[in-house]
């Protein structure tokens, strides 16, 4: 994609969306977005948030109508954009009644493909029902298709349409990052946006793959891994240097040219060049022996030992392959998972299973397309992709990622040698994951089954929500909810709620736990998505089964919040622990009274403790992560004018912030950094009233 395209699509968050002044006619330059018609505000598609839309002007192509689904309806919305379509390139998004986003899509040329969304008879069943429930569409046109391939990954990433393809796991790679910033470089474990100077390695398949290769890059090549500010107020060696992690350049034990040279081998390590490494250890340690510095000898014995260890600790062998990712997919009872190995510099950094939603009635070949391109939205691609199968659009894929990173990729399916072997070890892991997950779907199917038999629900539950409170003696008191349904724990869906109410009386749990459900339940009953003609229970984000860690009082709090609010379909239950606050003899609690517990060895019950001590989990986590904060705050940080080096000024000098509250203006005046102006305003603000 075009930086130009880029920077115009992108809002400040990243998004794609920004209200202009309405027009009728076409805006046919390239990277244009174009709607039209009057679609009221609050349903518009295209406006999450104020801070996240659209830079080109545009209006809104839409027919209105009912909810319900209505071929005749939808085609009219889409021949309404059809009639103004360019033969051009571009990305479209098809949106409901309600504003939501069904479907993203891409195309050579516009007004060809969104055509065929007419011709009912010739679309498959998944497509016809979208078809019937659009209301209305956005176009945006780009330079090339190689760009459209790239804006819809993006926007599919950003909305999560209902009928495409999704990449479920989202969660961010880590990379090592040697940074670039400091005399004496710093090695360290990286996640999210590349904002530090200096070389990043990756990416790793997990946190552990990362973490153990870090360690035994720590006893290989002895580079620090404290931050700037540890590093700066050292005056004696750490226990790194003691254990033979650290060369200790914060206290002078090691001289600028020898770390340099050690940040250089390490380089050389992470780039592939391992037997050089090894070759010139090798060299330094025969050199030390026969100097008779039979300690540095050891030393460096020691590090070749690690760098044995790095070499031998490989899943697969991958020598020869350079900086490649490799995928396979199998594909087998409607489930489709495929396996990612990746290989940077000759070296195994590690695999992961992804298992993409939405994939009944598309086809393997759409299926590894949309994953590939959602993949590499936010991971750098290497030199070469290597597949297990050829796909339709191999060239378009590698043409977009190829102008994405700014250099050439290639993606090929291997015919020979040892790239046929990591191949194919990648397909036997993606068969051998997709079992693992099928056998796991099945247990975790029977298990919500027999939870909605045990809380007389309708069906097997899809989402359920479980909150519990979290506070040290009423302080920094929080409310946590996390969410879980058939694929496990969904936890871009978790959330903290900070007790705000004043008149909370430190330590109520009962009062706690109302303010979170009158916060949580409002929201959704309040939400534009419900109403009239929106029935609750069809948006994703209402929850079939609420648990509240508590007995009888938290459910009587809890049930006169909801009956307020008008919310009678979420069956809400109770979990108090047993006697004596015995795990697996928990006693669960319905609104009308009853009560019931379950044998200890029941399967029902260890999946359901599970979730309660996920909750606890998450609750402790959020307020721990609060009160350290609450530690760093100053009473100084409330004067106005009153910044991070005078603040520091003022507590060098007085000790305390209440030594500051309680001094003279003359004695403010004296403290060094702080003008006569500053003085007198930090004096006011504690004596205002004289």
């Amino acid at each position: 994609m075009s930086p130009e395209l880029d920077s115009r699509l992108r809002g400040n968050d990243g998004g794609y969306a920004k209200q202009a002044p309405q027009r009728n006619d076409i805006e046919s330059a390239n990277g244009s977005a174009y709607m039209a018609g009057n679609m009221p505000k609050a349903e518009r598609p295209d406006q999450p948030n104020a801070a996240s839309r659209f830079s080109e002007e545009k209006a809104t192509y839409a027919v209105r109508g009912a909810d319900t689904p209505d071929f005749d309806i939808g085609i009219a919305a889409i021949r309404n954009v059809l009639n103004t379509l360019p033969f051009k390139p571009g990305v479209y998004r098809m949106h409901d009644a309600r504003g939501d986003v069904l479907y993203v899509g891409k195309a050579r040329a516009l007004k060809n493909r969104v055509g065929n969304y007419v011709q009912i008879d010739r679309l498959p069943n998944r497509l016809r029902r979208m078809v019937a429930l659009t209301r209305s569409m956005t176009i945006v046109t780009t330079n090339s298709e190689a760009e459209a391939l790239l804006l819809e990954a993006q926007l599919i990433k950003r909305y999560r349409p209902a009928y495409n393809v999704l990449l479920r796991d989202d969660k961010s790679f880590p990379f090592i990052l040697l940074r670039a910033d400091h005399k004496f470089p710093r090695i360290q474990k990286h996640r999210g946006a590349r904002r530090h100077k200096g070389q990043y390695y990756g990416p790793f398949a997990s946190a552990g793959s990362v973490n153990q290769t870090l360690n035994a890059l720590q006893k290989l090549f002895l580079l620090r891994s404290c931050t700037d500010s540890f590093f700066n107020n050292r005056d004696r060696p750490c226990l790194l240097y003691q254990i033979k992690r650290c060369s200790a350049p914060c206290v002078g034990r090691i001289d600028d040219a020898s770390y340099d040279s050690l940040v250089a081998d390490a380089k050389s390590f992470l780039d592939g060049k391992s037997s050089a490494v090894q070759a010139k250890l090798a060299k330094e340690m025969e050199s030390a022996a026969e100097a008779l510095d039979f300690e540095r000898a050891a030393m460096v014995r020691d590090r070749l030992r690690a760098l044995t260890f790095i070499q031998g600790s490989q899943a697969i062998n991958a020598q020869g392959a350079g900086d490649a990712d490799i995928f396979a997919l199998a594909h087998r009872n409607g489930v489709i998972g495929i396996q990612a190995f990746f290989i940077r510099g000759g070296q195994n950094w590690g695999h992961r299973s992804f298992f993409p939603a939405h994939v009944a009635e598309i086809s393997e070949d759409e299926v590894f397309t949309s994953f590939l391109a959602q993949f590499y939205e936010n991971v750098p691609p290497a030199k070469c992709i290597f597949l297990d199968r050829q796909l339709t659009e191999t060239d378009l894929l590698a043409q977009a990622l190829s102008e994405r990173a700014e250099r050439k990729i290639e993606i090929s399916v291997p015919q020979r040698g040892d790239r046929v072997r990591l191949v194919k070890q990648a397909t036997r892991n993606a068969e051998e994951a997709l079992d693992r997950k099928l056998a796991e779907g099945t247990t975790q199917g029977k298990l919500l089954q027999e939870v909605a038999d045990l809380f007389e629900l309708p069906e097997a539950p899809r989402r359920i929500e479980v909150y519990d409170n979290s506070h040290i003696q009423g302080t920094n008191a929080l409310g946590a909810m996390i969410v879980a349904g058939p694929e496990g724990f969904i936890k871009g869906q978790y959330r903290k709620f900070n007790i705000k109410n004043p008149d909370i009386a430190p330590g109520d749990d009962f009062a706690m736990m109302r303010e979170v459900m009158a916060r949580r339940f409002g929201r959704l009953v309040n939400s534009p998505r419900t109403g009239e003609d929106f029935e609750p229970e069809r948006d994703e984000n209402w929850p079939d089964l609420v648990l509240i860690d508590g007995g009888k009082g938290q459910m009587s709090s809890v049930m006169q919040i909801v009956r307020e609010l008008g919310v009678e379909d979420v069956a809400f239950i109770g979990v108090s622990k047993g006697p004596n606050r015995h795990a697996g003899r928990e006693m669960f609690h319905f609104p009308d009274g009853r009560e019931f517990t379950l044998p200890v060895n029941a399967p029902v019950m260890f999946y359901l403790q599970r979730l309660r001590d996920e909750a606890h989990r998450f609750a402790i986590g959020a307020h721990r992560a609060k009160r350290s904060k609450a530690i760093t705050v100053s009473p100084l940080d409330e004067v106005p004018g009153i910044g991070p080096s005078r603040k520091k000024a003022l507590l060098m000098h007085f000790g305390t912030a209440r030594a500051v509250r309680n001094a003279s203006l003359e004695d403010l005046q004296k403290a060094p950094s702080v003008s006569a102006a500053v003085a007198q305003t930090v004096y006011d603000y504690y004596h205002s009233n004289g």
